[in-house]
């Protein structure tokens, strides 16, 4: 027995040390059991002998901690696979034949004169692990339900369309057409899942890695949400992520597992494609990627299904008595593995099997060409059936299957296992006669040799077609498939917005909360309140939202397990299985994801939900605006409100918190509608038309993006025949000059419009200068309109000629025109050139800081008082004033001393 001195106080695994010892006796003749295990039979057998113990440990339901990593075999043994339903035989022609057309489409577009390019090596590697999938797992939506739910792994496309081109769901001239979507329209095919330029094909984009298995996370989270809730029966609906193991090094890929493990997704199976290579290397050489996922993911709380080696390492295995096999397995490095894809038999039995007598006594019986044939699991059809079945069987946590492949399978020694592999986009004559005998495909070396290869159908009477279709229907129709069943919402009534124009009287409220007001009232209408989703991240009191926590509530699918610290207040938090509030922590990306789900809810289950997500400006299109691309792609729908937005009106946050550029960032948007409200009644004309084109019988394909501010200022009541038009184009005059002899033009937009309407005063009251001010809720969609408006006189020359909408609406005003806003100068700038006078712009440029509202304007050169110089100074250049005036006024303002600022109103988080 060992001293006490002699052991290792620190126990790995997370096993308990410091739990009392109630029966030392029982513990030492357990300990000496397994001392006598290791001297008689040795640390092999030991260990065997342990993880049999833990294994019933677990079906005893004792809680053993879970091990990191296990051996490099299989998960599921080969006694425990389940009956193969299918016709091996057939499906192997079916898949031999979808591997044919894919590298031959590809090949073809790169035929001279076109050269748009294309993956081959990534579906190769894959085929398998989706053929199974069509054949026997993926749901389609044919009974009226939303299917299950597929991201496909961007780069094998190509596959996805060849099968597609069996099942005559695309024809030849559509393959030949692929990458090139305007040239040969209506026949052309997206180079990768795009559901916005295949909207009847495609569901979710996903190449831009690692927003695939983020958005398969939330997408499975939604269907449960949208159960629990009772809006759409998800119940049967699975969701399939397919995903590269390089793709695993992006931090989205991995970020969120914790949230699929801790609502407990068992309608989510990730399915990692491990073949052991990046883009042109290797993913893990000195190490064994599929071992450090494994880790990960059981750390995270998921299930982990290693299928890593086909049916012909089972002999090997059954026979390893010893573990040396194992071991082997579990020593050799993923560069090598990958080594021995592109080597011979007899260079596999020298180096992997030969540095042991024990190991090459296991193969003395194999042949060369048997031992070249070791194959990868990822591409044994059984193997995969067998992981596909345990994943959906297995309930209470989401699964992972790593499978293990090699990149460019069946493609020939010029493609498998190369580092080059995944650029190489073209076989030659040699390559695809090479290819053609390994699939047994019946085209012959002239047809090869005289032209570009053509594609293969074996028929449409023939059995493999016809099992094909025969599968699919079993499972539900065809995917991937994109279909819009929902019907437009009836719209809220006016009345819902009368608070709103009514203005905010003596109170002086931010326009955050002037919007979480209209939003209040939208959630209490009978017909579409309920399909409000509300998002945030970690935010809603800063937002002014928690007046929702009672009656809304946060969604938690296990509901409150604890007594809430401020469960005796008003506004008391709380949570509930039917939550409508989604409060994910401080992950926007999270939250963007559950944005992009709920948004296309209305394509994916037929049933339309209106997200509404409030987040700080800063960390909405900065931090993920490669999500909000992935929003526009899948053509998903809602409201993003970026809140405290402005470079200076959060000033005491500093540098990181100051949002000068948001709008800009919107605008290269071309599925985002933005709007810089600045009042009630401007809100509720946007949100009324959000609705409208949305929802409403307009149905368009777009979200909308408002930013909003923290500063409580006075909203005015609605005036009087209000320009609506003029507030959803972009531009509307709010006041217009009454003193004053001289005229000019002030534009501002969101919180500055407050700042015009004090230059304005001013400029009467000082300068004899008389000032319209006109509130521009959109930069954005003013130059959009007036870009649209320039390509058609552009191609249309002998029409009349267009006029941008700015162009007319300030056609009479008198300029000059000084544009100002919270935003960097080149917001407002979008219009310029359609400005029908002389123009000046003033913003927020640079990095912000952390000091009063007054003081930053004053830096900046964006407050009232800047704003009458800006106005004095054009006039100056006009002759209309004297230039004298100016040094007057810099010195009356005191525009060089940020001091002497008024600082400004303090506080106002919503």
């Amino acid at each position: 027995m060992a001293s006490g001195s002699d052991r290792n106080p620190i126990i790995i695994g997370g096993l308990p040390s410091q739990v009392p010892d109630f029966d030392p006796e029982e513990t030492q003749e357990w300990l000496d059991s397994l001392d006598a295990a290791v001297d008689e039979r040795g640390r092999e057998r030991a260990r065997y002998l342990m993880l049999r113990l833990i294994e019933r440990a677990r079906e005893k339901r004792v809680a053993v901690p879970e091990m990191r990593s296990t051996d490099y075999v299989n998960t599921i043994a080969t006694k425990d696979e389940p009956f193969f339903p299918g016709d091996e035989e057939i499906e192997r022609k079916i898949l031999n034949a979808t591997r044919w057309n894919a590298a031959v489409m590809v090949s073809r577009a790169q035929r001279p004169g076109i050269g748009v390019g294309g993956h081959i090596a990534t579906f190769a590697s894959s085929a398998s692990l989706y053929d199974v999938g069509f054949n026997h797992f993926f749901r389609g939506k044919d009974q009226g339900d939303g299917g299950d739910q597929i991201f496909f792994q961007g780069h094998a496309s190509p596959g996805i369309y060849a099968r597609a081109y069996l099942l005559d769901r695309l024809s030849e001239a559509q393959l030949d057409a692929f990458r090139q979507e305007k040239s040969k329209a209506p026949n052309g095919l997206s180079s990768y899942p795009h559901p916005r330029l295949m909207p009847d094909f495609w569901e979710f984009p996903t190449v831009s890695m690692g927003l695939g298995p983020l958005g398969a996370i939330y997408q499975a989270r939604m269907n449960r949400y949208m159960e629990a809730r009772g809006i759409a029966d998800t119940s049967k609906s699975h969701v399939w992520a397919y995903l590269g193991d390089g793709e695993m090094d992006e931090p989205e890929s991995l970020g969120q597992l914790s949230i699929a493990a801790r609502e407990g997704l068992d309608n989510l199976t990730f399915v990692v494609n491990c073949n052991l290579q990046r883009l042109d290397g290797p993913v893990r050489g000195n190490g064994k990627i599929i071992q450090e996922l494994e880790s990960q993911f059981r750390g995270a709380g998921w299930n982990v299904i290693k299928l890593v080696w086909d049916r012909s390492w089972d002999p090997l295995l059954a026979q390893d008595r010893t573990g040396i096999l194992v071991n082997k397995l579990n020593t050799t490095p993923d560069g090598q593995f990958q080594t021995y894809a592109t080597e011979t038999g007899a260079y596999i039995r020298e180096h992997f099997f030969g540095d042991d007598p024990r190991l090459r006594d296991m193969v003395k019986d194999m042949s060369d060409h048997q031992i070249l044939h070791l194959g990868r699991g990822g591409h044994d059809h059984r193997k995969v059936y067998a992981a596909y079945a345990a994943a959906k069987a297995h309930k209470g946590q989401p699964t992972v299957i790593l499978a293990q492949t090699v990149k460019g399978w069946t493609l020939g020694p010029n493609f498998e296992g190369r580092n080059a592999t995944h650029q190489m986009k073209k076989l030659t004559v040699e390559d695809l006669k090479r290819f053609r005998d390994r699939l047994h495909i019946p085209i012959t070396d002239k047809q090869l040799d005289e032209g570009y290869p053509p594609y293969y159908h074996p028929g449409r009477d023939s059995d493999e077609i016809q099992y094909m279709h025969d599968r699919r229907q079993g499972l539900g129709g065809y995917v991937p498939t994109r279909v819009v069943r929902a019907k437009p919402l009836p719209q809220p009534e006016d009345k819902v917005y009368a608070a709103a124009k009514k203005g905010s009287g003596s109170q002086s409220i931010a326009t955050t909360m002037a919007f979480v007001r209209i939003l209040k009232d939208l959630m209490r209408d009978k017909e579409i309140g309920k399909r409000f989703v509300l998002i945030a991240p970690d935010e809603y009191r800063t937002f002014g939202m928690d007046a929702f926590f009672p009656s809304a509530k946060i969604y938690n699918p296990l509901g409150q397990q604890y007594e809430a610290v401020d469960r005796d207040l008003l506004l008391a938090y709380k949570e509930s299985p039917t939550g409508q509030m989604l409060h994910d922590g401080i992950s926007e990306a999270g939250c963007t994801a559950s944005l992009i789900a709920a948004g296309s809810a209305y394509a994916t289950h037929g049933e339309p939900l209106i997200p509404v997500y409030v987040f700080y400006s800063m960390f909405g299109f900065q931090r993920t605006g490669d999500q909000f691309w992935q929003m526009a792609d899948q053509l998903s729908r809602g409201f993003v409100l970026g809140a405290t937005a402005g470079r200076t009106t959060l000033t005491g946050e500093g540098l990181q918190h100051a949002d000068g550029h948001s709008q800009l960032l919107a605008s290269t948007n071309p599925g985002c509608v933005a709007y810089d409200p600045a009042y009630g009644f401007e809100i509720a004309h946007i949100m009324k038309d959000g609705l409208r084109r949305m929802y409403g019988e307009a149905n368009e394909d777009v979200f909308y993006y408002l930013t909003v501010y923290n500063e409580p200022i006075q909203h005015p009541a609605e005036p009087e025949n209000v320009d609506v038009e003029g507030i959803l184009k972009g531009i509307h005059r709010f006041s217009a000059g009454e003193k004053g002899e001289i005229p000019a033009q002030i534009m501002a937009s969101g919180v500055a419009v407050p700042w015009a309407l004090e230059a304005q005063r001013i400029l009467a009251d000082e300068w004899n200068v008389r000032a319209d001010v006109w509130s521009a809720t959109s930069w954005n969609e003013l130059r959009r309109e007036a870009v649209d408006v320039e390509r058609h006189n552009l191609l249309h020359p002998e029409e009349e000629q267009r006029v941008p909408y700015v162009t007319r609406k300030l056609e009479g005003a008198q300029g000059p025109f000084v544009a100002v806003s919270d935003w960097m100068r080149s917001v407002p700038d979008q219009i310029a050139r359609w400005v029908p006078g002389a123009y000046q712009s003033l913003g927020a440029d640079g990095f912000g800081f952390a000091d009063t509202r007054g003081a930053a304007r004053r830096f900046f050169h964006i407050d009232a008082q800047s704003i009458v110089l800006a106005v004095l100074t054009e006039l100056a250049k006009e002759g209309r004033i004297d230039r004298s005036a100016l040094k007057k006024a810099v010195d009356r303002y005191e525009l060089l001393d940020v001091t002497a600022a008024d600082p400004g109103a303090a506080g106002g988080d919503a």
